[in-house]
């Protein structure tokens, strides 16, 4: 069976959460969608403060994020036939993180002359299990854990750094747009390590 994939979002980690957020608001029209906070430690001092964003188009339950069946017309210049149709993937989310000094998020921005930058891409499949199944076999990627991470309506799961780009993968399945605290530290968590280290 082949699996629907789109862009589901791009995460960001960076050294200044709130300069970044101005300027995918700004420059994008990225509008907020939601802010919360992950603590790696009973203190609540070792953190990462997140924000995820929402492309211009307004996402809600009555509009999906790809369809297919919009017609596209005949007309000067056209090649296509009037009865050709294709397929609209709504633009990705952003996810972007800031952490405290000595967190996972900050060791990372320090490894990259403390800017930070793309930490990973998400694309939203049909089954994350069965994707993780088939990169597995074709040898495309490892993964950061042995098992996708389920909360609420979403699982997820991060490869290791593409030995071929040098980018985190994450596959998402979802049945509600947004994000879940309790995969983010999750996943935060499974790369750990592996962030440390420049691609």
């Amino acid at each position: 069976m082949r699996c629907i994939i789109r862009l589901d979002h791009i995460a960001y980690r960076v050294k200044n959460r709130d300069k970044a957020i101005k300027f995918f608001m700004e420059a994008f029209e990225y509008q907020f969608q939601a802010e919360f906070e992950i603590f790696f430690n009973d203190e609540k001092t070792d953190k990462a403060m997140c924000v995820a964003l929402e492309p211009p188009e307004k996402i809600s339950k009555y509009f999906p994020s790809m369809w297919e069946g919009w017609e596209i017309p005949d007309g000067p210049g056209i090649l296509l036939d009037s009865h050709k149709t294709t397929k609209y993937h709504m633009a990705p989310e952003i996810f972007v993180s800031e952490g405290t000094p000595g967190s996972i998020v900050w060791n990372w921005v320090q490894a990259r002359q403390g800017t930070g930058g793309v930490h990973h891409c998400a694309y939203e499949v049909e089954s994350v299990q069965e994707k993780m199944d088939e990169w597995t076999k074709k040898g495309y990627a490892e993964f950061s854990s042995d098992k996708p991470f389920h909360c609420e309506d979403l699982t997820q799961v991060f490869t290791k750094p593409s030995s071929i780009t040098g980018v985190v993968y994450e596959f998402i399945e979802r049945k509600t747009f947004g994000f879940c605290a309790g995969n983010v530290k999750a996943l935060m968590m499974s790369t750990a390590n592996l962030d440390r280290r420049i691609p």
